[in-house]
């Protein structure tokens, strides 16, 4: 197979979707690699590295489209890169399309195959191409949300550690999953005082056992979150409805009753955000204050850690990268229920149901698609 991995061209993102270890593993088995001059720059990973070990090195992103039948990236497809796809041809990376209608037609339209690495599962119930990305924006949403509490950023000048004589902040992380159960992590380190809201008493109680007593856990009603905001110095939201919009817990009103200067970091804005003030920020340009409230919503947080987050993802993804390569896309879809709950788009339709409620698009069912497809 042909395989192809553009340079992203996201505002300040710079991972890279294969890495070259990856190339060489690919190419062992037989395949076409072709990855665009200058992809790897920004996690220190040259033209010639790739070379080394068997890549191709295409001149533009238009020629490595053209010559790919896969195509592996990290981010969801600028509207410039979603004109280069094709009908027929699979792109295989963070997709993100609940709350992107405007990509989402776009891949509609264009006729290709969309696997997102958020919806693809395991057997144990998790999403283990979402998770070492969620586990980069966990810990990076405390050095973030302590940044943004300094005066000078607009916060309220708290220390999220305090000093002796002086308490710590309070911390509030919503949702205990990968992303909050390390954002808990990092700001237990830091000495901060923290809460997690979750709906699964099981998983607060792994919660408790993890963190041996160190942070409070509190089951997720309006009450716990209403009492929580208010006394809060910083916000994580870090909940999670794989393919679906995040759902809005902090209102506006919310917001009106918290501190003047306190954080909120909306790690779920990928998926719409779970703030109702909530919208996509970048680096250059990661905060802004609504209510009083300082907003941290950075649409690819890992992206700033690139090369630490580029190997992260690359060690997970490159199994399924070469399984779709060795069996054949409609194969490996049609034979791995995991893999197949990665399909988003197949040839003008929508074929993931969460996705589709999100967008208010009909829905085919993946298999449904899949049947009397070749290899």
């Amino acid at each position: 197979m042909r395989i192809g991995t553009p340079r992203e061209i996201k505002v300040r993102e710079y991972r890279v979707g294969l890495t070259p270890a990856g190339v060489g593993e690919l190419v062992a088995h037989g395949h076409e690699v072709w990855i665009e001059t200058g992809a790897g720059e920004g996690v220190g990973l040259s033209d010639e590295a790739y070379r080394k070990l068997g890549a191709r090195i295409a001149d533009s992103a238009e020629a490595v489209f053209d010559q790919a039948e896969l195509i592996v990236k990290v981010k969801e497809p600028q509207p410039q890169e979603c004109a280069l796809l094709r009908e027929g041809q699979t792109l295989f990376t963070y997709l993100h399309l609940a709350p992107d209608p405007e990509q989402a037609a776009a891949l509609l339209r264009s006729g290709c195959i969309a696997i997102a690495y958020e919806t693809v599962t395991d057997a144990h119930g998790g999403l283990p191409l979402l998770s070492p990305m969620s586990e980069v924006a966990g810990r990076m949403a405390i050095q973030a949300g302590a940044h943004a509490l300094e005066k000078a950023q607009g916060g309220i000048g708290v220390l999220l550690g305090g000093v002796p004589g002086v308490e710590p902040a309070d911390v509030l992380v919503l949702g205990g999953g990968v992303v909050g159960s390390n954002a808990a992590r990092i700001a237990i380190g830091m000495g901060a005082r923290v809460t997690v809201v979750d709906r699964s008493l099981a998983r607060l109680k792994q919660l408790d056992d993890l963190f041996e007593g160190r942070l409070t856990t509190l089951y997720s009603t309006r009450d716990a979150i209403d009492r929580g905001t208010e006394r809060a110095d910083l916000v994580i939201g870090a909940v999670l409805v794989p393919g679906a919009s995040a759902p809005r817990l902090v209102t506006r009103e919310h917001l009106r009753r918290m501190q003047r200067g306190a954080v909120v970091v909306d790690v779920a804005i990928d998926q719409g955000g779970c703030f109702e003030t909530s919208r996509p920020t970048t680096h250059d340009a990661p905060t802004y204050v609504e209510e009083g409230v300082v907003h941290y919503c950075v649409a690819n947080m890992p992206g700033a850690v690139a090369r630490t987050s580029t190997f992260a993802l690359t060690n997970a993804t490159l199994p399924f990268v070469l399984e779709l390569a060795e069996a054949g896309v409609a194969n490996a879809l049609r034979r791995d229920a995991h893999l197949r709950e990665g399909l988003n788009v197949h040839l003008g339709h929508i074929t993931h149901a969460a996705v589709a409620e999100s967008l208010g698009l009909p829905h085919m069912p993946a298999i449904e698609a899949l049947q009397g497809e070749g290899t």
